[in-house]
């Protein structure tokens, strides 16, 4: 949410509450306050009824959490005197509006839960003994500041799962591509295939031959289901959509219709247009930095920057198959002594290979991150409550075991530290992020080369 649109909101907000009633404000302050539990226990009430809403909200730390919160949120949101700051109720509302977004909670929900406010809060009105026209202006308020609030969230919510599809689409790219020129040359293959398929079919000169559209090709195919939306953002994309519309609709069927030498001059033509969709390729991939950066340049593993992708992904499907799912976090214990008495070049040349090795130790579905520096961090993937912590005792062992060659001929040994938490079905993936830094970070301070699983009752 740009910090213009935020201004916006804050003067139409600091515009609602200078046109209402004192007196208003105060009773609704009030009753609020004093009636956030009901309206929280009514509202999931509702909620937990609905289909839609039951998979979000099964979770019995979720409800017992969003219970709590919500009843704080009402309370923050409509604790109006003097010293109200518009700003951090704007930044809270972005901030939920933003966790939503993280969960996947559909805004029709969230909408739908405003809804259910209101008609509580009317009825909660009438119980008190207000004259109708006070009545009717606390409940102009209550509703006028709720919609305020969802126009805020459902702003931030948008921006956030915009950037989150984003990742995911770049993600789904990059999982499938080496690097990006071996990805660049093998479409431009694929482009040089379907050219050449057109003119074997065009040298033919069968009148009723079908030939074959750009668009179908295998870079067509690439091209409409995964480039166009990976590299939305730059202008060539556009430009190579275009190009393809005018080989497909016009020079394809000018070349299916016309006389024979129409057909040679729109085959030029074509030939002239992929030359201009390679360099357009050339200059999408050369501009295309980012997918690079979903790599650590040093060991060449995923770094932090698809860390929420996977996450949200495997817990779509730990939810939606009832499976679980590990971090483990390691850490290489006294690894600053290793650059003190050797030298950065053999830090670096033991991160590389101790990528290697958790890369061949691990099974082909886990995933496995450089966070920075000297921790990292693997997704366990299907796994239980047994066999998290044996995957994770065993790589420390091997770890300790191994013979880490260093630039000067050198051999050493190192250790980790390791902290492991299980996914226990909450859908905000920073909840399971904090429990297994918790656990690193406990794993660290009692000893080292040791792994401390976060809720150890869970293990």
């Amino acid at each position: 949410m740009s910090g213009t649109t935020s201004s916006k909101v804050a003067n139409d907000w600091n515009t609602l509450i200078s046109g209402i009633n004192p007196q208003s404000i105060q009773l609704n302050r009030q009753l609020v306050a004093n009636h956030s539990g009901e309206l929280a226990t009514q509202f999931y009430a509702h909620m937990l009824g609905a289909e839609d809403a039951s998979i979000f909200l099964s979770h019995d730390q979720v409800k017992t959490r969003l219970h709590g919160s919500l009843q704080q949120w009402l309370v923050t949101l409509f604790d109006i005197d003097e010293q109200y700051d518009l700003a951090a109720a704007v930044a809270l509302q972005v901030k939920v509006g933003e966790i939503h977004a993280r969960i996947k909670i559909p805004m029709h929900l969230v909408l739908r839960g405003a809804r259910y406010l209101k008609q509580h809060y009317g009825e909660l009105l009438q119980q008190e003994p207000l004259t109708a026209e006070q009545q009717h202006e606390c409940l102009q308020h209550f509703c006028d500041t709720l919609d305020v609030s969802m126009e805020v969230m459902a702003q931030a919510y948008a921006s956030s799962y915009d950037r989150n599809t984003r990742s995911d689409e770049v993600y789904r790219l990059f999982s499938i591509s080496q690097n990006l020129s071996t990805e660049r040359e093998k479409q431009k293959g694929a482009l040089l295939d379907w050219e050449n398929r057109l003119m074997f079919e065009c040298t033919l000169g069968n009148p009723n031959a079908e030939l074959p559209a750009l668009s179908t090709s295998e870079f067509g195919l690439w091209f409409t289901h995964k480039g166009a939306h990976a590299f939305q953002d730059y202008p060539e994309t556009q430009l190579i959509d275009k190009r393809i519309n005018i080989v497909d609709e016009q020079l394809l069927a000018d070349m299916q219709q016309g006389p024979a030498d129409t057909r040679i001059q729109s085959l030029r033509k074509v030939r002239d247009e992929t030359k201009r969709i390679k360099f357009l390729l050339d200059d999408i991939f050369a501009k295309s930095s980012e997918l690079e950066s979903g790599r650590d340049v040093l060991t060449k593993l995923l770094n932090r920057k698809f860390l929420p992708t996977v996450l949200s992904r495997e817990i779509t499907h730990a939810r939606r198959n009832h499976s679980q799912f590990a971090l483990l976090s390691l850490d290489i214990d006294y690894f600053k002594e290793v650059n003190d008495s050797y030298g950065h070049e053999a830090g670096d040349s033991v991160l590389q290979q101790l990528s290697g090795f958790l890369v061949s130790n691990s099974r082909a579905g886990d995933f496995v991150f450089r966070l920075g520096g000297e921790e990292f961090m693997v997704v366990l993937v299907d796994v239980n409550k047994h066999n998290a912590r044996a995957i994770a005792e065993n790589m420390r062992n091997k770890v300790s075991a191994e013979n880490f060659m260093l630039p000067n001929g050198e051999r050493i040994q190192i250790t980790v530290s390791s902290g492991l938490a299980l996914f226990n079905g909450h859908p905000d993936y920073q909840v399971i992020l904090r429990q297994v830094d918790k656990a690193l970070y406990d794993a660290k301070h009692l000893g080292r080369n040791r792994v401390i699983v976060a809720d150890t009752d869970q293990l």
